[in-house]
């Protein structure tokens, strides 16, 4: 035990020495290192050179920098701008409006009236989920409509949401301000008409473009020219700043058209009303102004809202008095006498015996509606005799019946210019079956359209004188001589009868003025032969003596039971809307000694004041004169449907 506490002690001495030792080692080199240091020199700072070395690093720093902004401002400005540009600068069109369309006397039938459309960039849209609910309310459509119309189109910048609408609800869809949304004017037909006016004017696309009647026909004169400018969009597509106007809008050219907005309105009117009360499938009323081939009116029936031209059937659309053909019917029969007439064959006062009220046509027979006996040429229109007419035209070479009724205007288009007008049919001579040139004297065998009805009555009407119809104010054409003047002022007196008493359309008399006029009655082709359907027909002139109006009326399939006479369905509509014309258009009667008659016979109504005073007046009181009533007061009496109104 003695000997480990030694060995112990000895351990821990030496290591004390040992510490000591080193202690004494550290203490003698740092004394050294002292002394070595004192007998050296100390090196100098030198401070300008650094701040020199400074100065010079900045420098090239700052030569670098202004180099590379040369680089960028000068030599390179013109791709960096290029950059910007392609981000915020946009060339944008700037819509230009359609021309006005309006009647012969300045009233606007279609005008372009400024709209918004509402647009989207799809890929920030979709970015904003949360928001397209709202958005697909605004627009009116369902949320799951509206984002699959987005992510079909996720690739694109451009996408409508909907067009042409009211400024006011533009500005509401972009009151929510859902990103990527905006707006951008466009223009929109409207037709204060409706479709009084329809099938006339037609209608345009959703881009502004003529689709149907005279948009499409004057398209490139009414479409005006874009123009474009130069703006500035932020990210959501809205305009900040225009920088540049590059090229102004021109605005299409106005067209002042023939129509006369009054008288095209009293045709549709009229003829609706006779539709309605005939239960007719469809009808059509052209009006002429003889003098210088002018429409005034045409309308169609059934028609279609233009302002709303993908409702209703398309079929509507379509302007029956241009492009459907029909058989014309006994209002060829004019033509056929005025076509003798000048080939000498008869004269006004040649005798034809109907009896017995039919003729042999080949194997079929050619019948009247009754035997009308004995009958002179004017007989033959007025009572409107199919035997008449087949013997008048017997007289005739084949040549010249068919080359007469060519020259009047049928078998080609009347020039009007309208899209689709159809120029009927005439059979060359070769063509004929043994039956043709007698049915074709009275109206089968051939057809025309309304207007080429209209066409030629105005041409009868005219001295002979045939001018193309024109829509266009001041655009007639020149008159050619197609009937010699006496034989047409001779086939006028004649159809002066079918509308007085005794004739088959007294229905279409105008009191005060003397009324030239056809009926038609024709059965429609169907199924290989003539149905028990039927085609009523009027087409006239008024007033004889000066003719200034020339009219067609054509009603399509009238209700058998209700009558389907031209002189019952047509004439009527004649009458109603040339006694307005008259009016509106200031045409002096040529009748006025009738007229004069009438009031005459016409008691005045008086109330029991009135009728005292008179009663009291002393006896020296010069007399009352009849008071002027309307002329709707005295009409003539209706024609019933045993009268053979044809």
């Amino acid at each position: 035990m003695s000997a480990r506490k030694g060995t112990s002690a000895g351990l821990v001495g030496r290591l004390v020495a040992g510490f000591a030792d080193l202690r004494e080692g550290f203490s003698r080199r740092g004394e050294e290192r002292r002394a070595a240091g004192a007998a050296r020199p100390r090196a100098r700072f030198d401070l300008r050179g650094r701040l020199m070395l400074v100065y010079v690093g900045l420098g090239l720093c700052g030569l670098a920098l202004v180099g590379r902004a040369a680089q960028l401002q000068l030599l390179d400005s013109d791709f960096y701008q290029r950059q910007g540009d392609a981000r915020f600068l946009r060339e944008i069109e700037i819509p230009a409006s359609r021309g006005m369309i309006t009647d012969r006397n300045g009233e606007p039938l279609a005008v372009s009236t400024p709209v918004e459309s509402v647009w989207a960039n799809p890929q920030e849209v979709l970015n904003a989920q949360d928001r397209l609910p709202q958005l697909a309310q605004a627009l009116g459509i369902s949320a799951e409509a509206l984002t699959r119309k987005l992510t079909q189109r996720a690739d694109k910048e451009f996408v409508y949401l909907k067009r042409r609408i009211n400024p006011a609800e533009a500005r509401r869809i972009l009151a929510l301000g859902v990103p990527g949304v905006a707006s951008q004017r466009e223009y929109r037909r409207f037709y204060p008409q409706g479709e009084a006016s329809a099938h006339v004017l037609g209608f345009t696309n959703v881009d502004d473009q003529g689709q149907e009647g005279l948009e499409l026909a004057f398209d490139e004169w009414l479409r005006g020219t874009p123009g474009s400018k130069r703006v500035i969009r932020d990210r959501q597509g809205r305009i900040v700043e225009e920088v540049d106007l590059l090229a102004p809008a021109e605005p299409g050219k106005a067209l002042t058209l023939t129509i006369d907005r009054r008288i095209q309105y009293l045709a549709h009117r009229e003829l609706k009303r006779v539709l309605e009360q005939s239960g007719a499938k469809s009808g059509s009323a052209v009006v002429l102004d003889v003098a210088t081939g002018e429409i005034l009116a045409m309308v169609n029936l059934p028609s279609f809202n233009p302002n709303q031209p993908a409702e209703g059937p398309r079929d509507a659309h379509r302007n029956r008095a241009v492009t459907d053909v029909i058989e014309p019917g006994s209002t060829i029969k004019p033509i056929t006498v005025a076509a003798a007439l000048e080939a000498g064959v008869i004269t006004p006062r040649t005798v034809f015996d109907t009896n017995p009220g039919w003729i042999p046509n080949g194997r079929y027979r050619t019948n009247d509606e009754h035997n009308y006996g004995v009958l002179d040429t004017t007989g033959v229109i007025r009572k409107s005799s199919n035997v008449g007419s087949s013997k008048i035209v017997h007289r005739m070479s084949d040549a010249h019946f068919h080359g007469y009724l060519a020259r009047m205007g049928y078998g080609r288009s009347t020039g009007s210019g309208f899209p689709g007008e159809s120029p009927g049919r005439l059979p060359k001579p070769a063509d004929w079956s043994g039956t043709s040139k007698q049915t074709m004297s009275y109206g089968y065998g051939l057809s025309a359209t309304p207007l080429q009805i209209a066409h030629v009555y105005a041409t009868l009407g005219n001295g002979g004188r045939a001018i193309a119809p024109t829509f266009v104010k001041g655009q007639s054409g020149e008159p050619v001589q197609a009937m010699d003047p006496q034989v047409a002022a001779d086939v006028l007196r004649m159809m002066q009868t079918v509308t007085e008493p005794g004739g088959t359309a007294i229905q279409a008399a105008i009191l005060g003025y003397h009324v030239a006029g056809k009926t038609g009655t024709a059965r429609k082709f169907a199924n290989g032969g003539y149905s028990r359907r039927y085609l009523a027909f009027f087409a006239g002139l008024v007033p004889v003596q000066r003719p200034r109006f020339s009219m067609a009326v054509v009603i399509d399939d009238p209700d058998p039971a209700r009558g389907y006479y031209g002189g019952l369905v047509s004439a009527p509509v004649f009458k109603s809307v040339m006694e307005g014309a008259l009016r509106m258009m200031d045409v002096p009667p040529d009748d006025i000694d009738t007229w004069i008659a009438v009031q005459q016979r016409t008691p005045t109504p008086r109330s029991a004041d009135t009728q005292a005073a008179v009663v009291h007046a002393a006896p020296a009181a010069s007399p009352r004169l009849p008071a002027v009533r309307p002329a709707a007061a005295a009409l003539p009496p209706a024609l019933d449907a045993a009268g053979g109104a044809r």
